[in-house]
């Protein structure tokens, strides 16, 4: 399945190719975080030789019979309460009978629902290496949906889950805390990159900004993601409010871009602020490098993807200290930062940038040059050198170790394994 783009540029590896397969409910071009990380990895590993293949639900503009030796299907069912997102379902006697005939020397899967346990389920059934994703904070947002009896029995369910695994991948060091605290075992770090030739700040356009209703000296107040609960979006409205009264004189406009099941709240409480949908490829980076300053309120990221594009677009980012602003973002040089979970903290860390124009004008550019240094070819180097590592302690499969139990002698031990 390994379909180039060109927008990745890597070197070809030396070394023997593997085949490797990625096992994710989501993948592009459904858009959010792990469907855009992932589709980097996939592309980032083919164009370094290897062969990859997908397990995945089917996706709505799917066409039929689509598929093949690169490509596997599954049924999809809707995620309760997060609409656009869905559960893969699919045999593990399928994928056994698949690996079988076609044998992959390592599997990453990024989703721990049903797809992701069968996968595992499987692979340590045939002694096939595997390495996992934590790629979202479900625990964190089940009590945001009706369902925080569960978050106790979820938290133990992904801590099992991901010790089955040779290493699990997260992509900030709050989150390695965050899940150590938990009981999580062999976390190895590995952030995120970012396409700084899209997102860039040569990308603003004038035209846009009048449709915005602003001249280049207004601030553009901007935020892009998932317009959803667990994203604290409540704080866009009051940092706004505040904004306003400090600096009556500044026109400025809130701008939304992203969609999810809190728009329709979101936009009874912002009646001023403009919501432009979702945008994809070269408009999205024209929205980016359009705005001014980008508001990103989220308490519940692993990474947060949009931050970093926020910053190759060369804007002014205010953000809590966590995640990918903890890693990217240093507070009064390259954004502004707040404690986590500290609404004056973030609405002062905002009007700080808009305090004079050099400082913002300084801090973009400082944003912009760190950002460029943040590509996807080194991040998918580590990625393929974590499924090396994995593919060298690959483990017994339980085949042998029952075909092994039926061989003993009665009366005599069984072989621990």
């Amino acid at each position: 399945m390994c379909a180039q783009s060109g927008s990745l540029t890597l070197p070809c590896m030396s070394t023997s190719s593997l085949r490797v397969t990625l096992i994710s409910e989501t993948f592009p071009p459904e858009i959010n975080g792990v469907a855009n990380t992932l589709g980097r990895l996939s592309e980032g590993l083919c164009l370094r030789g290897h062969q990859v293949e997908l397990v995945r639900p089917r996706q709505a503009g799917d066409a039929p019979g689509v598929g093949g030796a690169g490509l596997l299907l599954c049924r999809g069912w809707p995620l309760p309460g997060y609409p656009g997102l869905q559960w893969g379902e699919v045999s593990m006697h399928k994928l056994l009978r698949r690996w079988r005939r076609e044998r992959p020397d390592v599997l990453y899967i990024a989703t721990e629902g049903p797809l992701g346990l069968s996968a595992l389920r499987a692979a340590r059934r045939l002694g096939i290496a595997v390495v996992s994703g934590f790629h979202t904070n479900f625990q964190q947002y089940s009590h945001l949906y009706g369902l925080g009896l569960l978050t106790r029995l979820l938290t133990h369910y992904l801590r099992w889950f991901h010790r089955r695994t040779h290493t699990t991948l997260v992509p900030s060091a709050s989150q390695r805390v965050e899940l150590e605290r938990r009981g999580f075992e062999r976390l190895t770090l590995m952030a995120r990159g970012v396409d700084s030739q899209l997102f860039n700040p040569a990308r603003r356009s004038q035209a846009l900004r009048e449709q915005w209703g602003l001249d280049e000296n207004d601030i553009a107040l901007l935020h892009v993601g998932r317009l959803a609960p667990e994203k604290n979006l409540g704080l866009l409205g009051q940092c706004l409010t505040a904004l306003r009264q400090t600096y009556p004189q500044q026109r400025m406009r809130l701008i939304v871009v992203g969609d999810g099941p809190q728009r329709a709240t979101l936009q009874q409480q912002l009646p001023d602020a403009l919501f432009c949908g979702t945008q994809r490829g070269e408009a999205l980076a024209e929205h980016y490098a359009s705005g001014d300053i980008f508001l990103f309120p989220s308490l519940t990221e692993t990474f947060g993807n949009v931050v970093l594009e926020a910053l190759a677009s060369g804007l002014g980012v205010v953000a809590f200290d966590e995640a990918a602003a903890a890693q990217h973002i240093r507070h009064g040089h390259s954004g502004a930062l707040a404690m986590p979970g500290d609404t004056a903290a973030f609405i002062d860390a905002t009007s700080w940038l808009l305090e004079d124009r050099e400082t913002l004008r300084r801090v973009r550019l400082n944003a912009r040059q760190h950002a460029s240094r943040q590509g996807w070819p080194a991040i998918v180097e580590q990625f393929e050198m974590h499924l090396r590592a994995a593919c060298q302690h690959s483990p017994e499969p339980a085949e042998a170790r029952a075909d092994q139990g039926l061989l003993v002698k009665p009366g005599s031990s069984a072989p621990r394994g």
